[in-house]
């Protein structure tokens, strides 16, 4: 990347600090747009080399560098997931977002503040929403933008940019669960893991909403399943079958899964495949199972990335 001239010896530039103290919320903006931490880095990466690729004065004529920096990731997001919505439509199998680990990285300014806002079941609704309603629906409900400041991003008006928002509540809305007495996701997802080992249909099935759904993504690098499985039954007899064919040195461990309770396998103590878990009352809606090496990189190798150099 473009280098601007180095401050002093021993002497660090304000600027420069302003502008890479925003990298934290650029790369969590960005990888609730695009559910991809890899797309989301590139994407960051993006905004920094346009940034640099400025004079200083110009730099110095921007007024708020921060949302000169939003703006610029929010447009390279747009475009993004305008072509992936092409892309997926040849990918291998059903695209799930890619999971994040929870645990320290070795940059804070990489880590992903892990809410509701990045749960798999929240990420995948997003998937659903056209490029400009995930733009105008994550920058406003989830970062707090006003419409003025999505309308100069979306390219659209700031009153079109509310009706995005709107439509993207509404398919939130539709997708969650009716009010039911919630138990501890934990307790459910710990219940399924033995249930699992011990190759328990009934209990299996006892733990699953009768109309539940899991769906795999392998990307075509990975043996697993290529369509979604529904009903409670299908899926516990699924699970003994996986459970049966389990190599003697693959282990099912516990682990947070986006902020949320989830299990992993690890074969030769590597991360081979990542289940995510909606739970609604004390019954699994929906399971997500990532086994696309390329998805899985953060799993066995951690967080490699680094802040851009300016």
């Amino acid at each position: 990347m473009t280098t601007r001239s180095e401050p002093e010896q021993g002497r660090s530039d304000p600027g420069l600090d302003a502008i890479m103290s925003e990298r934290r919320h650029l790369i969590n903006l960005a990888y609730r747009l695009l559910g991809s931490m890899t797309e989301a880095e590139d994407a960051v990466q993006e905004t920094y080399t346009r940034w640099c690729a400025m004079s200083r004065q110009q730099q110095d004529a921007i007024a708020s560098p921060g949302a000169w920096l939003t703006t610029v990731a929010g447009r390279i997001c747009l475009n993004l997931l305008g072509s992936a919505r092409a892309r997926r439509e040849t990918y291998v199998g059903e695209w799930i977002p890619e999971p994040l680990p929870d645990g320290t990285v070795a940059d804070p300014a990489d880590r992903v503040t892990l809410d509701e806002s990045v749960n798999m079941a929240f990420l995948v609704v997003l998937e659903s929403m056209t490029p400009a309603e995930r733009v105008a629906f994550v920058l406003h409900d989830v970062f707090c933008h006003s419409f003025a400041e999505v309308a100069e991003i979306v390219g659209r008006t700031p009153a079109a940019c509310r009706q995005l928002a709107s439509s993207a509540r509404r398919r939130i809305r539709a997708s969650q669960p009716s009010a039911t007495p919630a138990a501890q996701p934990t307790g459910v997802v710990r219940d399924f893991k033995q249930a699992w080992e011990a190759k328990d249909i009934d209990a299996l099935i006892g733990l699953l909403d009768p109309d539940a759904t899991a769906i795999a993504d392998g990307g075509g690098l990975a043996t697993t399943f290529l369509h979604p499985i529904e009903g409670s039954e299908q899926i516990a007899r699924a699970w003994v079958e996986i459970a049966r064919r389990r190599p003697g040195n693959m282990t099912f461990l516990e682990r947070t899964v986006n902020g949320q309770p989830g299990l992993v396998a690890q074969q030769d103590g590597v991360v081979v495949t990542v289940f995510a878990f909606e739970v609604a009352g004390d019954r699994i809606r929906h399971i997500w199972v990532v086994r696309n090496p390329d998805k899985l990189r953060r799993w066995t190798t951690g967080w490699g990335a680094s802040p851009c150099a300016l």
